[in-house]
């Protein structure tokens, strides 16, 4: 079984469609830190939400620079039942690394929040001023972006 990079775009952004939840990795102030999130993707970036403050913003206010990564597949798979080695994870995994802009214009917020439901379901949703105006967005341009399929069968 083999690793195998996928370059394809096209199947890139499927995979990254096809999960229900991304890990946002940062690091500021000296300390690292990973998060499951819901996402959006929206042409060459992410778009995230939470509250608007806490330990990810301090942490995100302190190094706009961060790492995504979503994980598709859990299968596993072996070539020998008996040998450990010859065991993977069949999976596919994305990686994107970039920068955070932070949204605060009410209208852009908006639809932010509009295209994160998208990701989740095919209903028409409404947001309240309150709820755009409390909750944070943000944005993440796709500096770089790389893919794998591990646990590929050998050719």
């Amino acid at each position: 079984m083999r690793t195998l990079f996928i370059e394809d775009r096209n199947e890139i952004n499927k995979i990254i469609r096809a999960c229900k939840t991304c890990f946002l990795a940062m690091s500021g102030n000296g300390q690292p830190y990973v998060l499951p999130m819901n996402f959006a993707l929206e042409d060459n970036c992410v778009i995230l939400h939470s509250a608007p403050e806490g330990r990810m913003w301090e942490t995100i206010k302190a190094n706009q620079k961060v790492c995504i990564n979503w994980t598709l597949g859990e299968n596993l798979a072996w070539q020998d039942v008996r040998v450990g080695c010859s065991y993977r994870v069949k999976s596919k995994s994305v990686l994107v690394e970039g920068e955070v802009e932070f949204i605060d214009n009410f209208d852009e917020k908006y639809r932010c929040m509009k295209l994160l439901m998208a990701q989740y379901s095919d209903h028409e949703f409404k947001f309240g001023t309150p709820a755009i105006n409390n909750v944070g967005v943000l944005k993440v341009r796709i500096d770089k972006i790389t893919a794998k399929e591990f646990g590929a069968k050998s050719v």
